[in-house]
């Protein structure tokens, strides 16, 4: 190609020109869209820790009624709390302070109102439905503890469980958990040697294990 055939500075201004006007309303749109996505986000950021703000005030406002004795005042708190972490931790806090208080059925209502929430915490959850159905069991609504455990095999749901159909003459069953629970304890388990009277009481006796012989 020739010297004289490469265009000048003036032809290539206005291809550049024209390119801008043909495509300006893609290039505008591709900005504010942009522009609106930063926006967005930093929305959203701020949004998250207004909420995690408001949400570590709400618990700690419940921790300080639950201390100072004022537990309606908690419990109207607590139940404000969307977080489900938070409102199990807190609910587990007010039951103890309920049953402390000689308030067995108000520690259920707080214990059953966050046993559905799903945290992906599984340990925590468990904790909620093992105490929830023991003060279930107490209440003479073993039935509803059973309900409560489902098909729960660690070691605290099964001598739970035992309990519940204990109290309902299910002396067999019974048996047959609280032996399933100590053979997932291991023997120097604090909780092992009450479990082992719950099961002599039913006409067991715990099975010699290696670790025992």
């Amino acid at each position: 190609m020739a010297l004289d055939d490469l265009p000048d500075e003036h032809e290539q201004s206005e291809k550049v020109r024209h390119w801008l006007r043909s495509n300006a309303l893609g290039l505008v749109g591709g900005l504010a869209l942009g522009l609106a996505l930063i926006g967005g986000w930093k929305w959203w950021q701020n949004h998250a820790h207004q909420q995690r703000v408001a949400t570590s005030e709400i618990y700690l406002g419940a921790v300080d009624s639950i201390e100072a004795g004022d537990l309606e005042k908690a419990k109207a708190q607590a139940a404000t709390l969307e977080d489900g972490a938070y409102a199990e931790i807190i609910a587990l806090a007010l039951a103890k302070a309920q049953i402390d208080a000689d308030d067995r059925d108000g520690a259920i209502e707080t214990l059953r109102r966050v046993s559905t929430i799903n945290t992906g915490n599984p340990g925590l959850e468990a904790v909620i439905k093992q105490r929830l159905a023991r003060l279930l069991i107490d209440a003479e609504k073993a039935e509803e503890a059973l309900a409560l455990l489902g098909d729960s095999t660690d070691a605290a749901s099964l001598e739970t469980r035992g309990d519940a159909r204990f109290s309902l003459g299910r002396t067999d069953e019974a048996r047959e958990d609280y032996a399933a629970a100590l053979r997932q304890l291991d023997i120097a388990a604090p909780q092992r040697g009450l479990l082992e009277l719950k099961l002599a009481e039913t006409g067991g006796e715990p099975a010699t294990t290696e670790t025992q012989s």
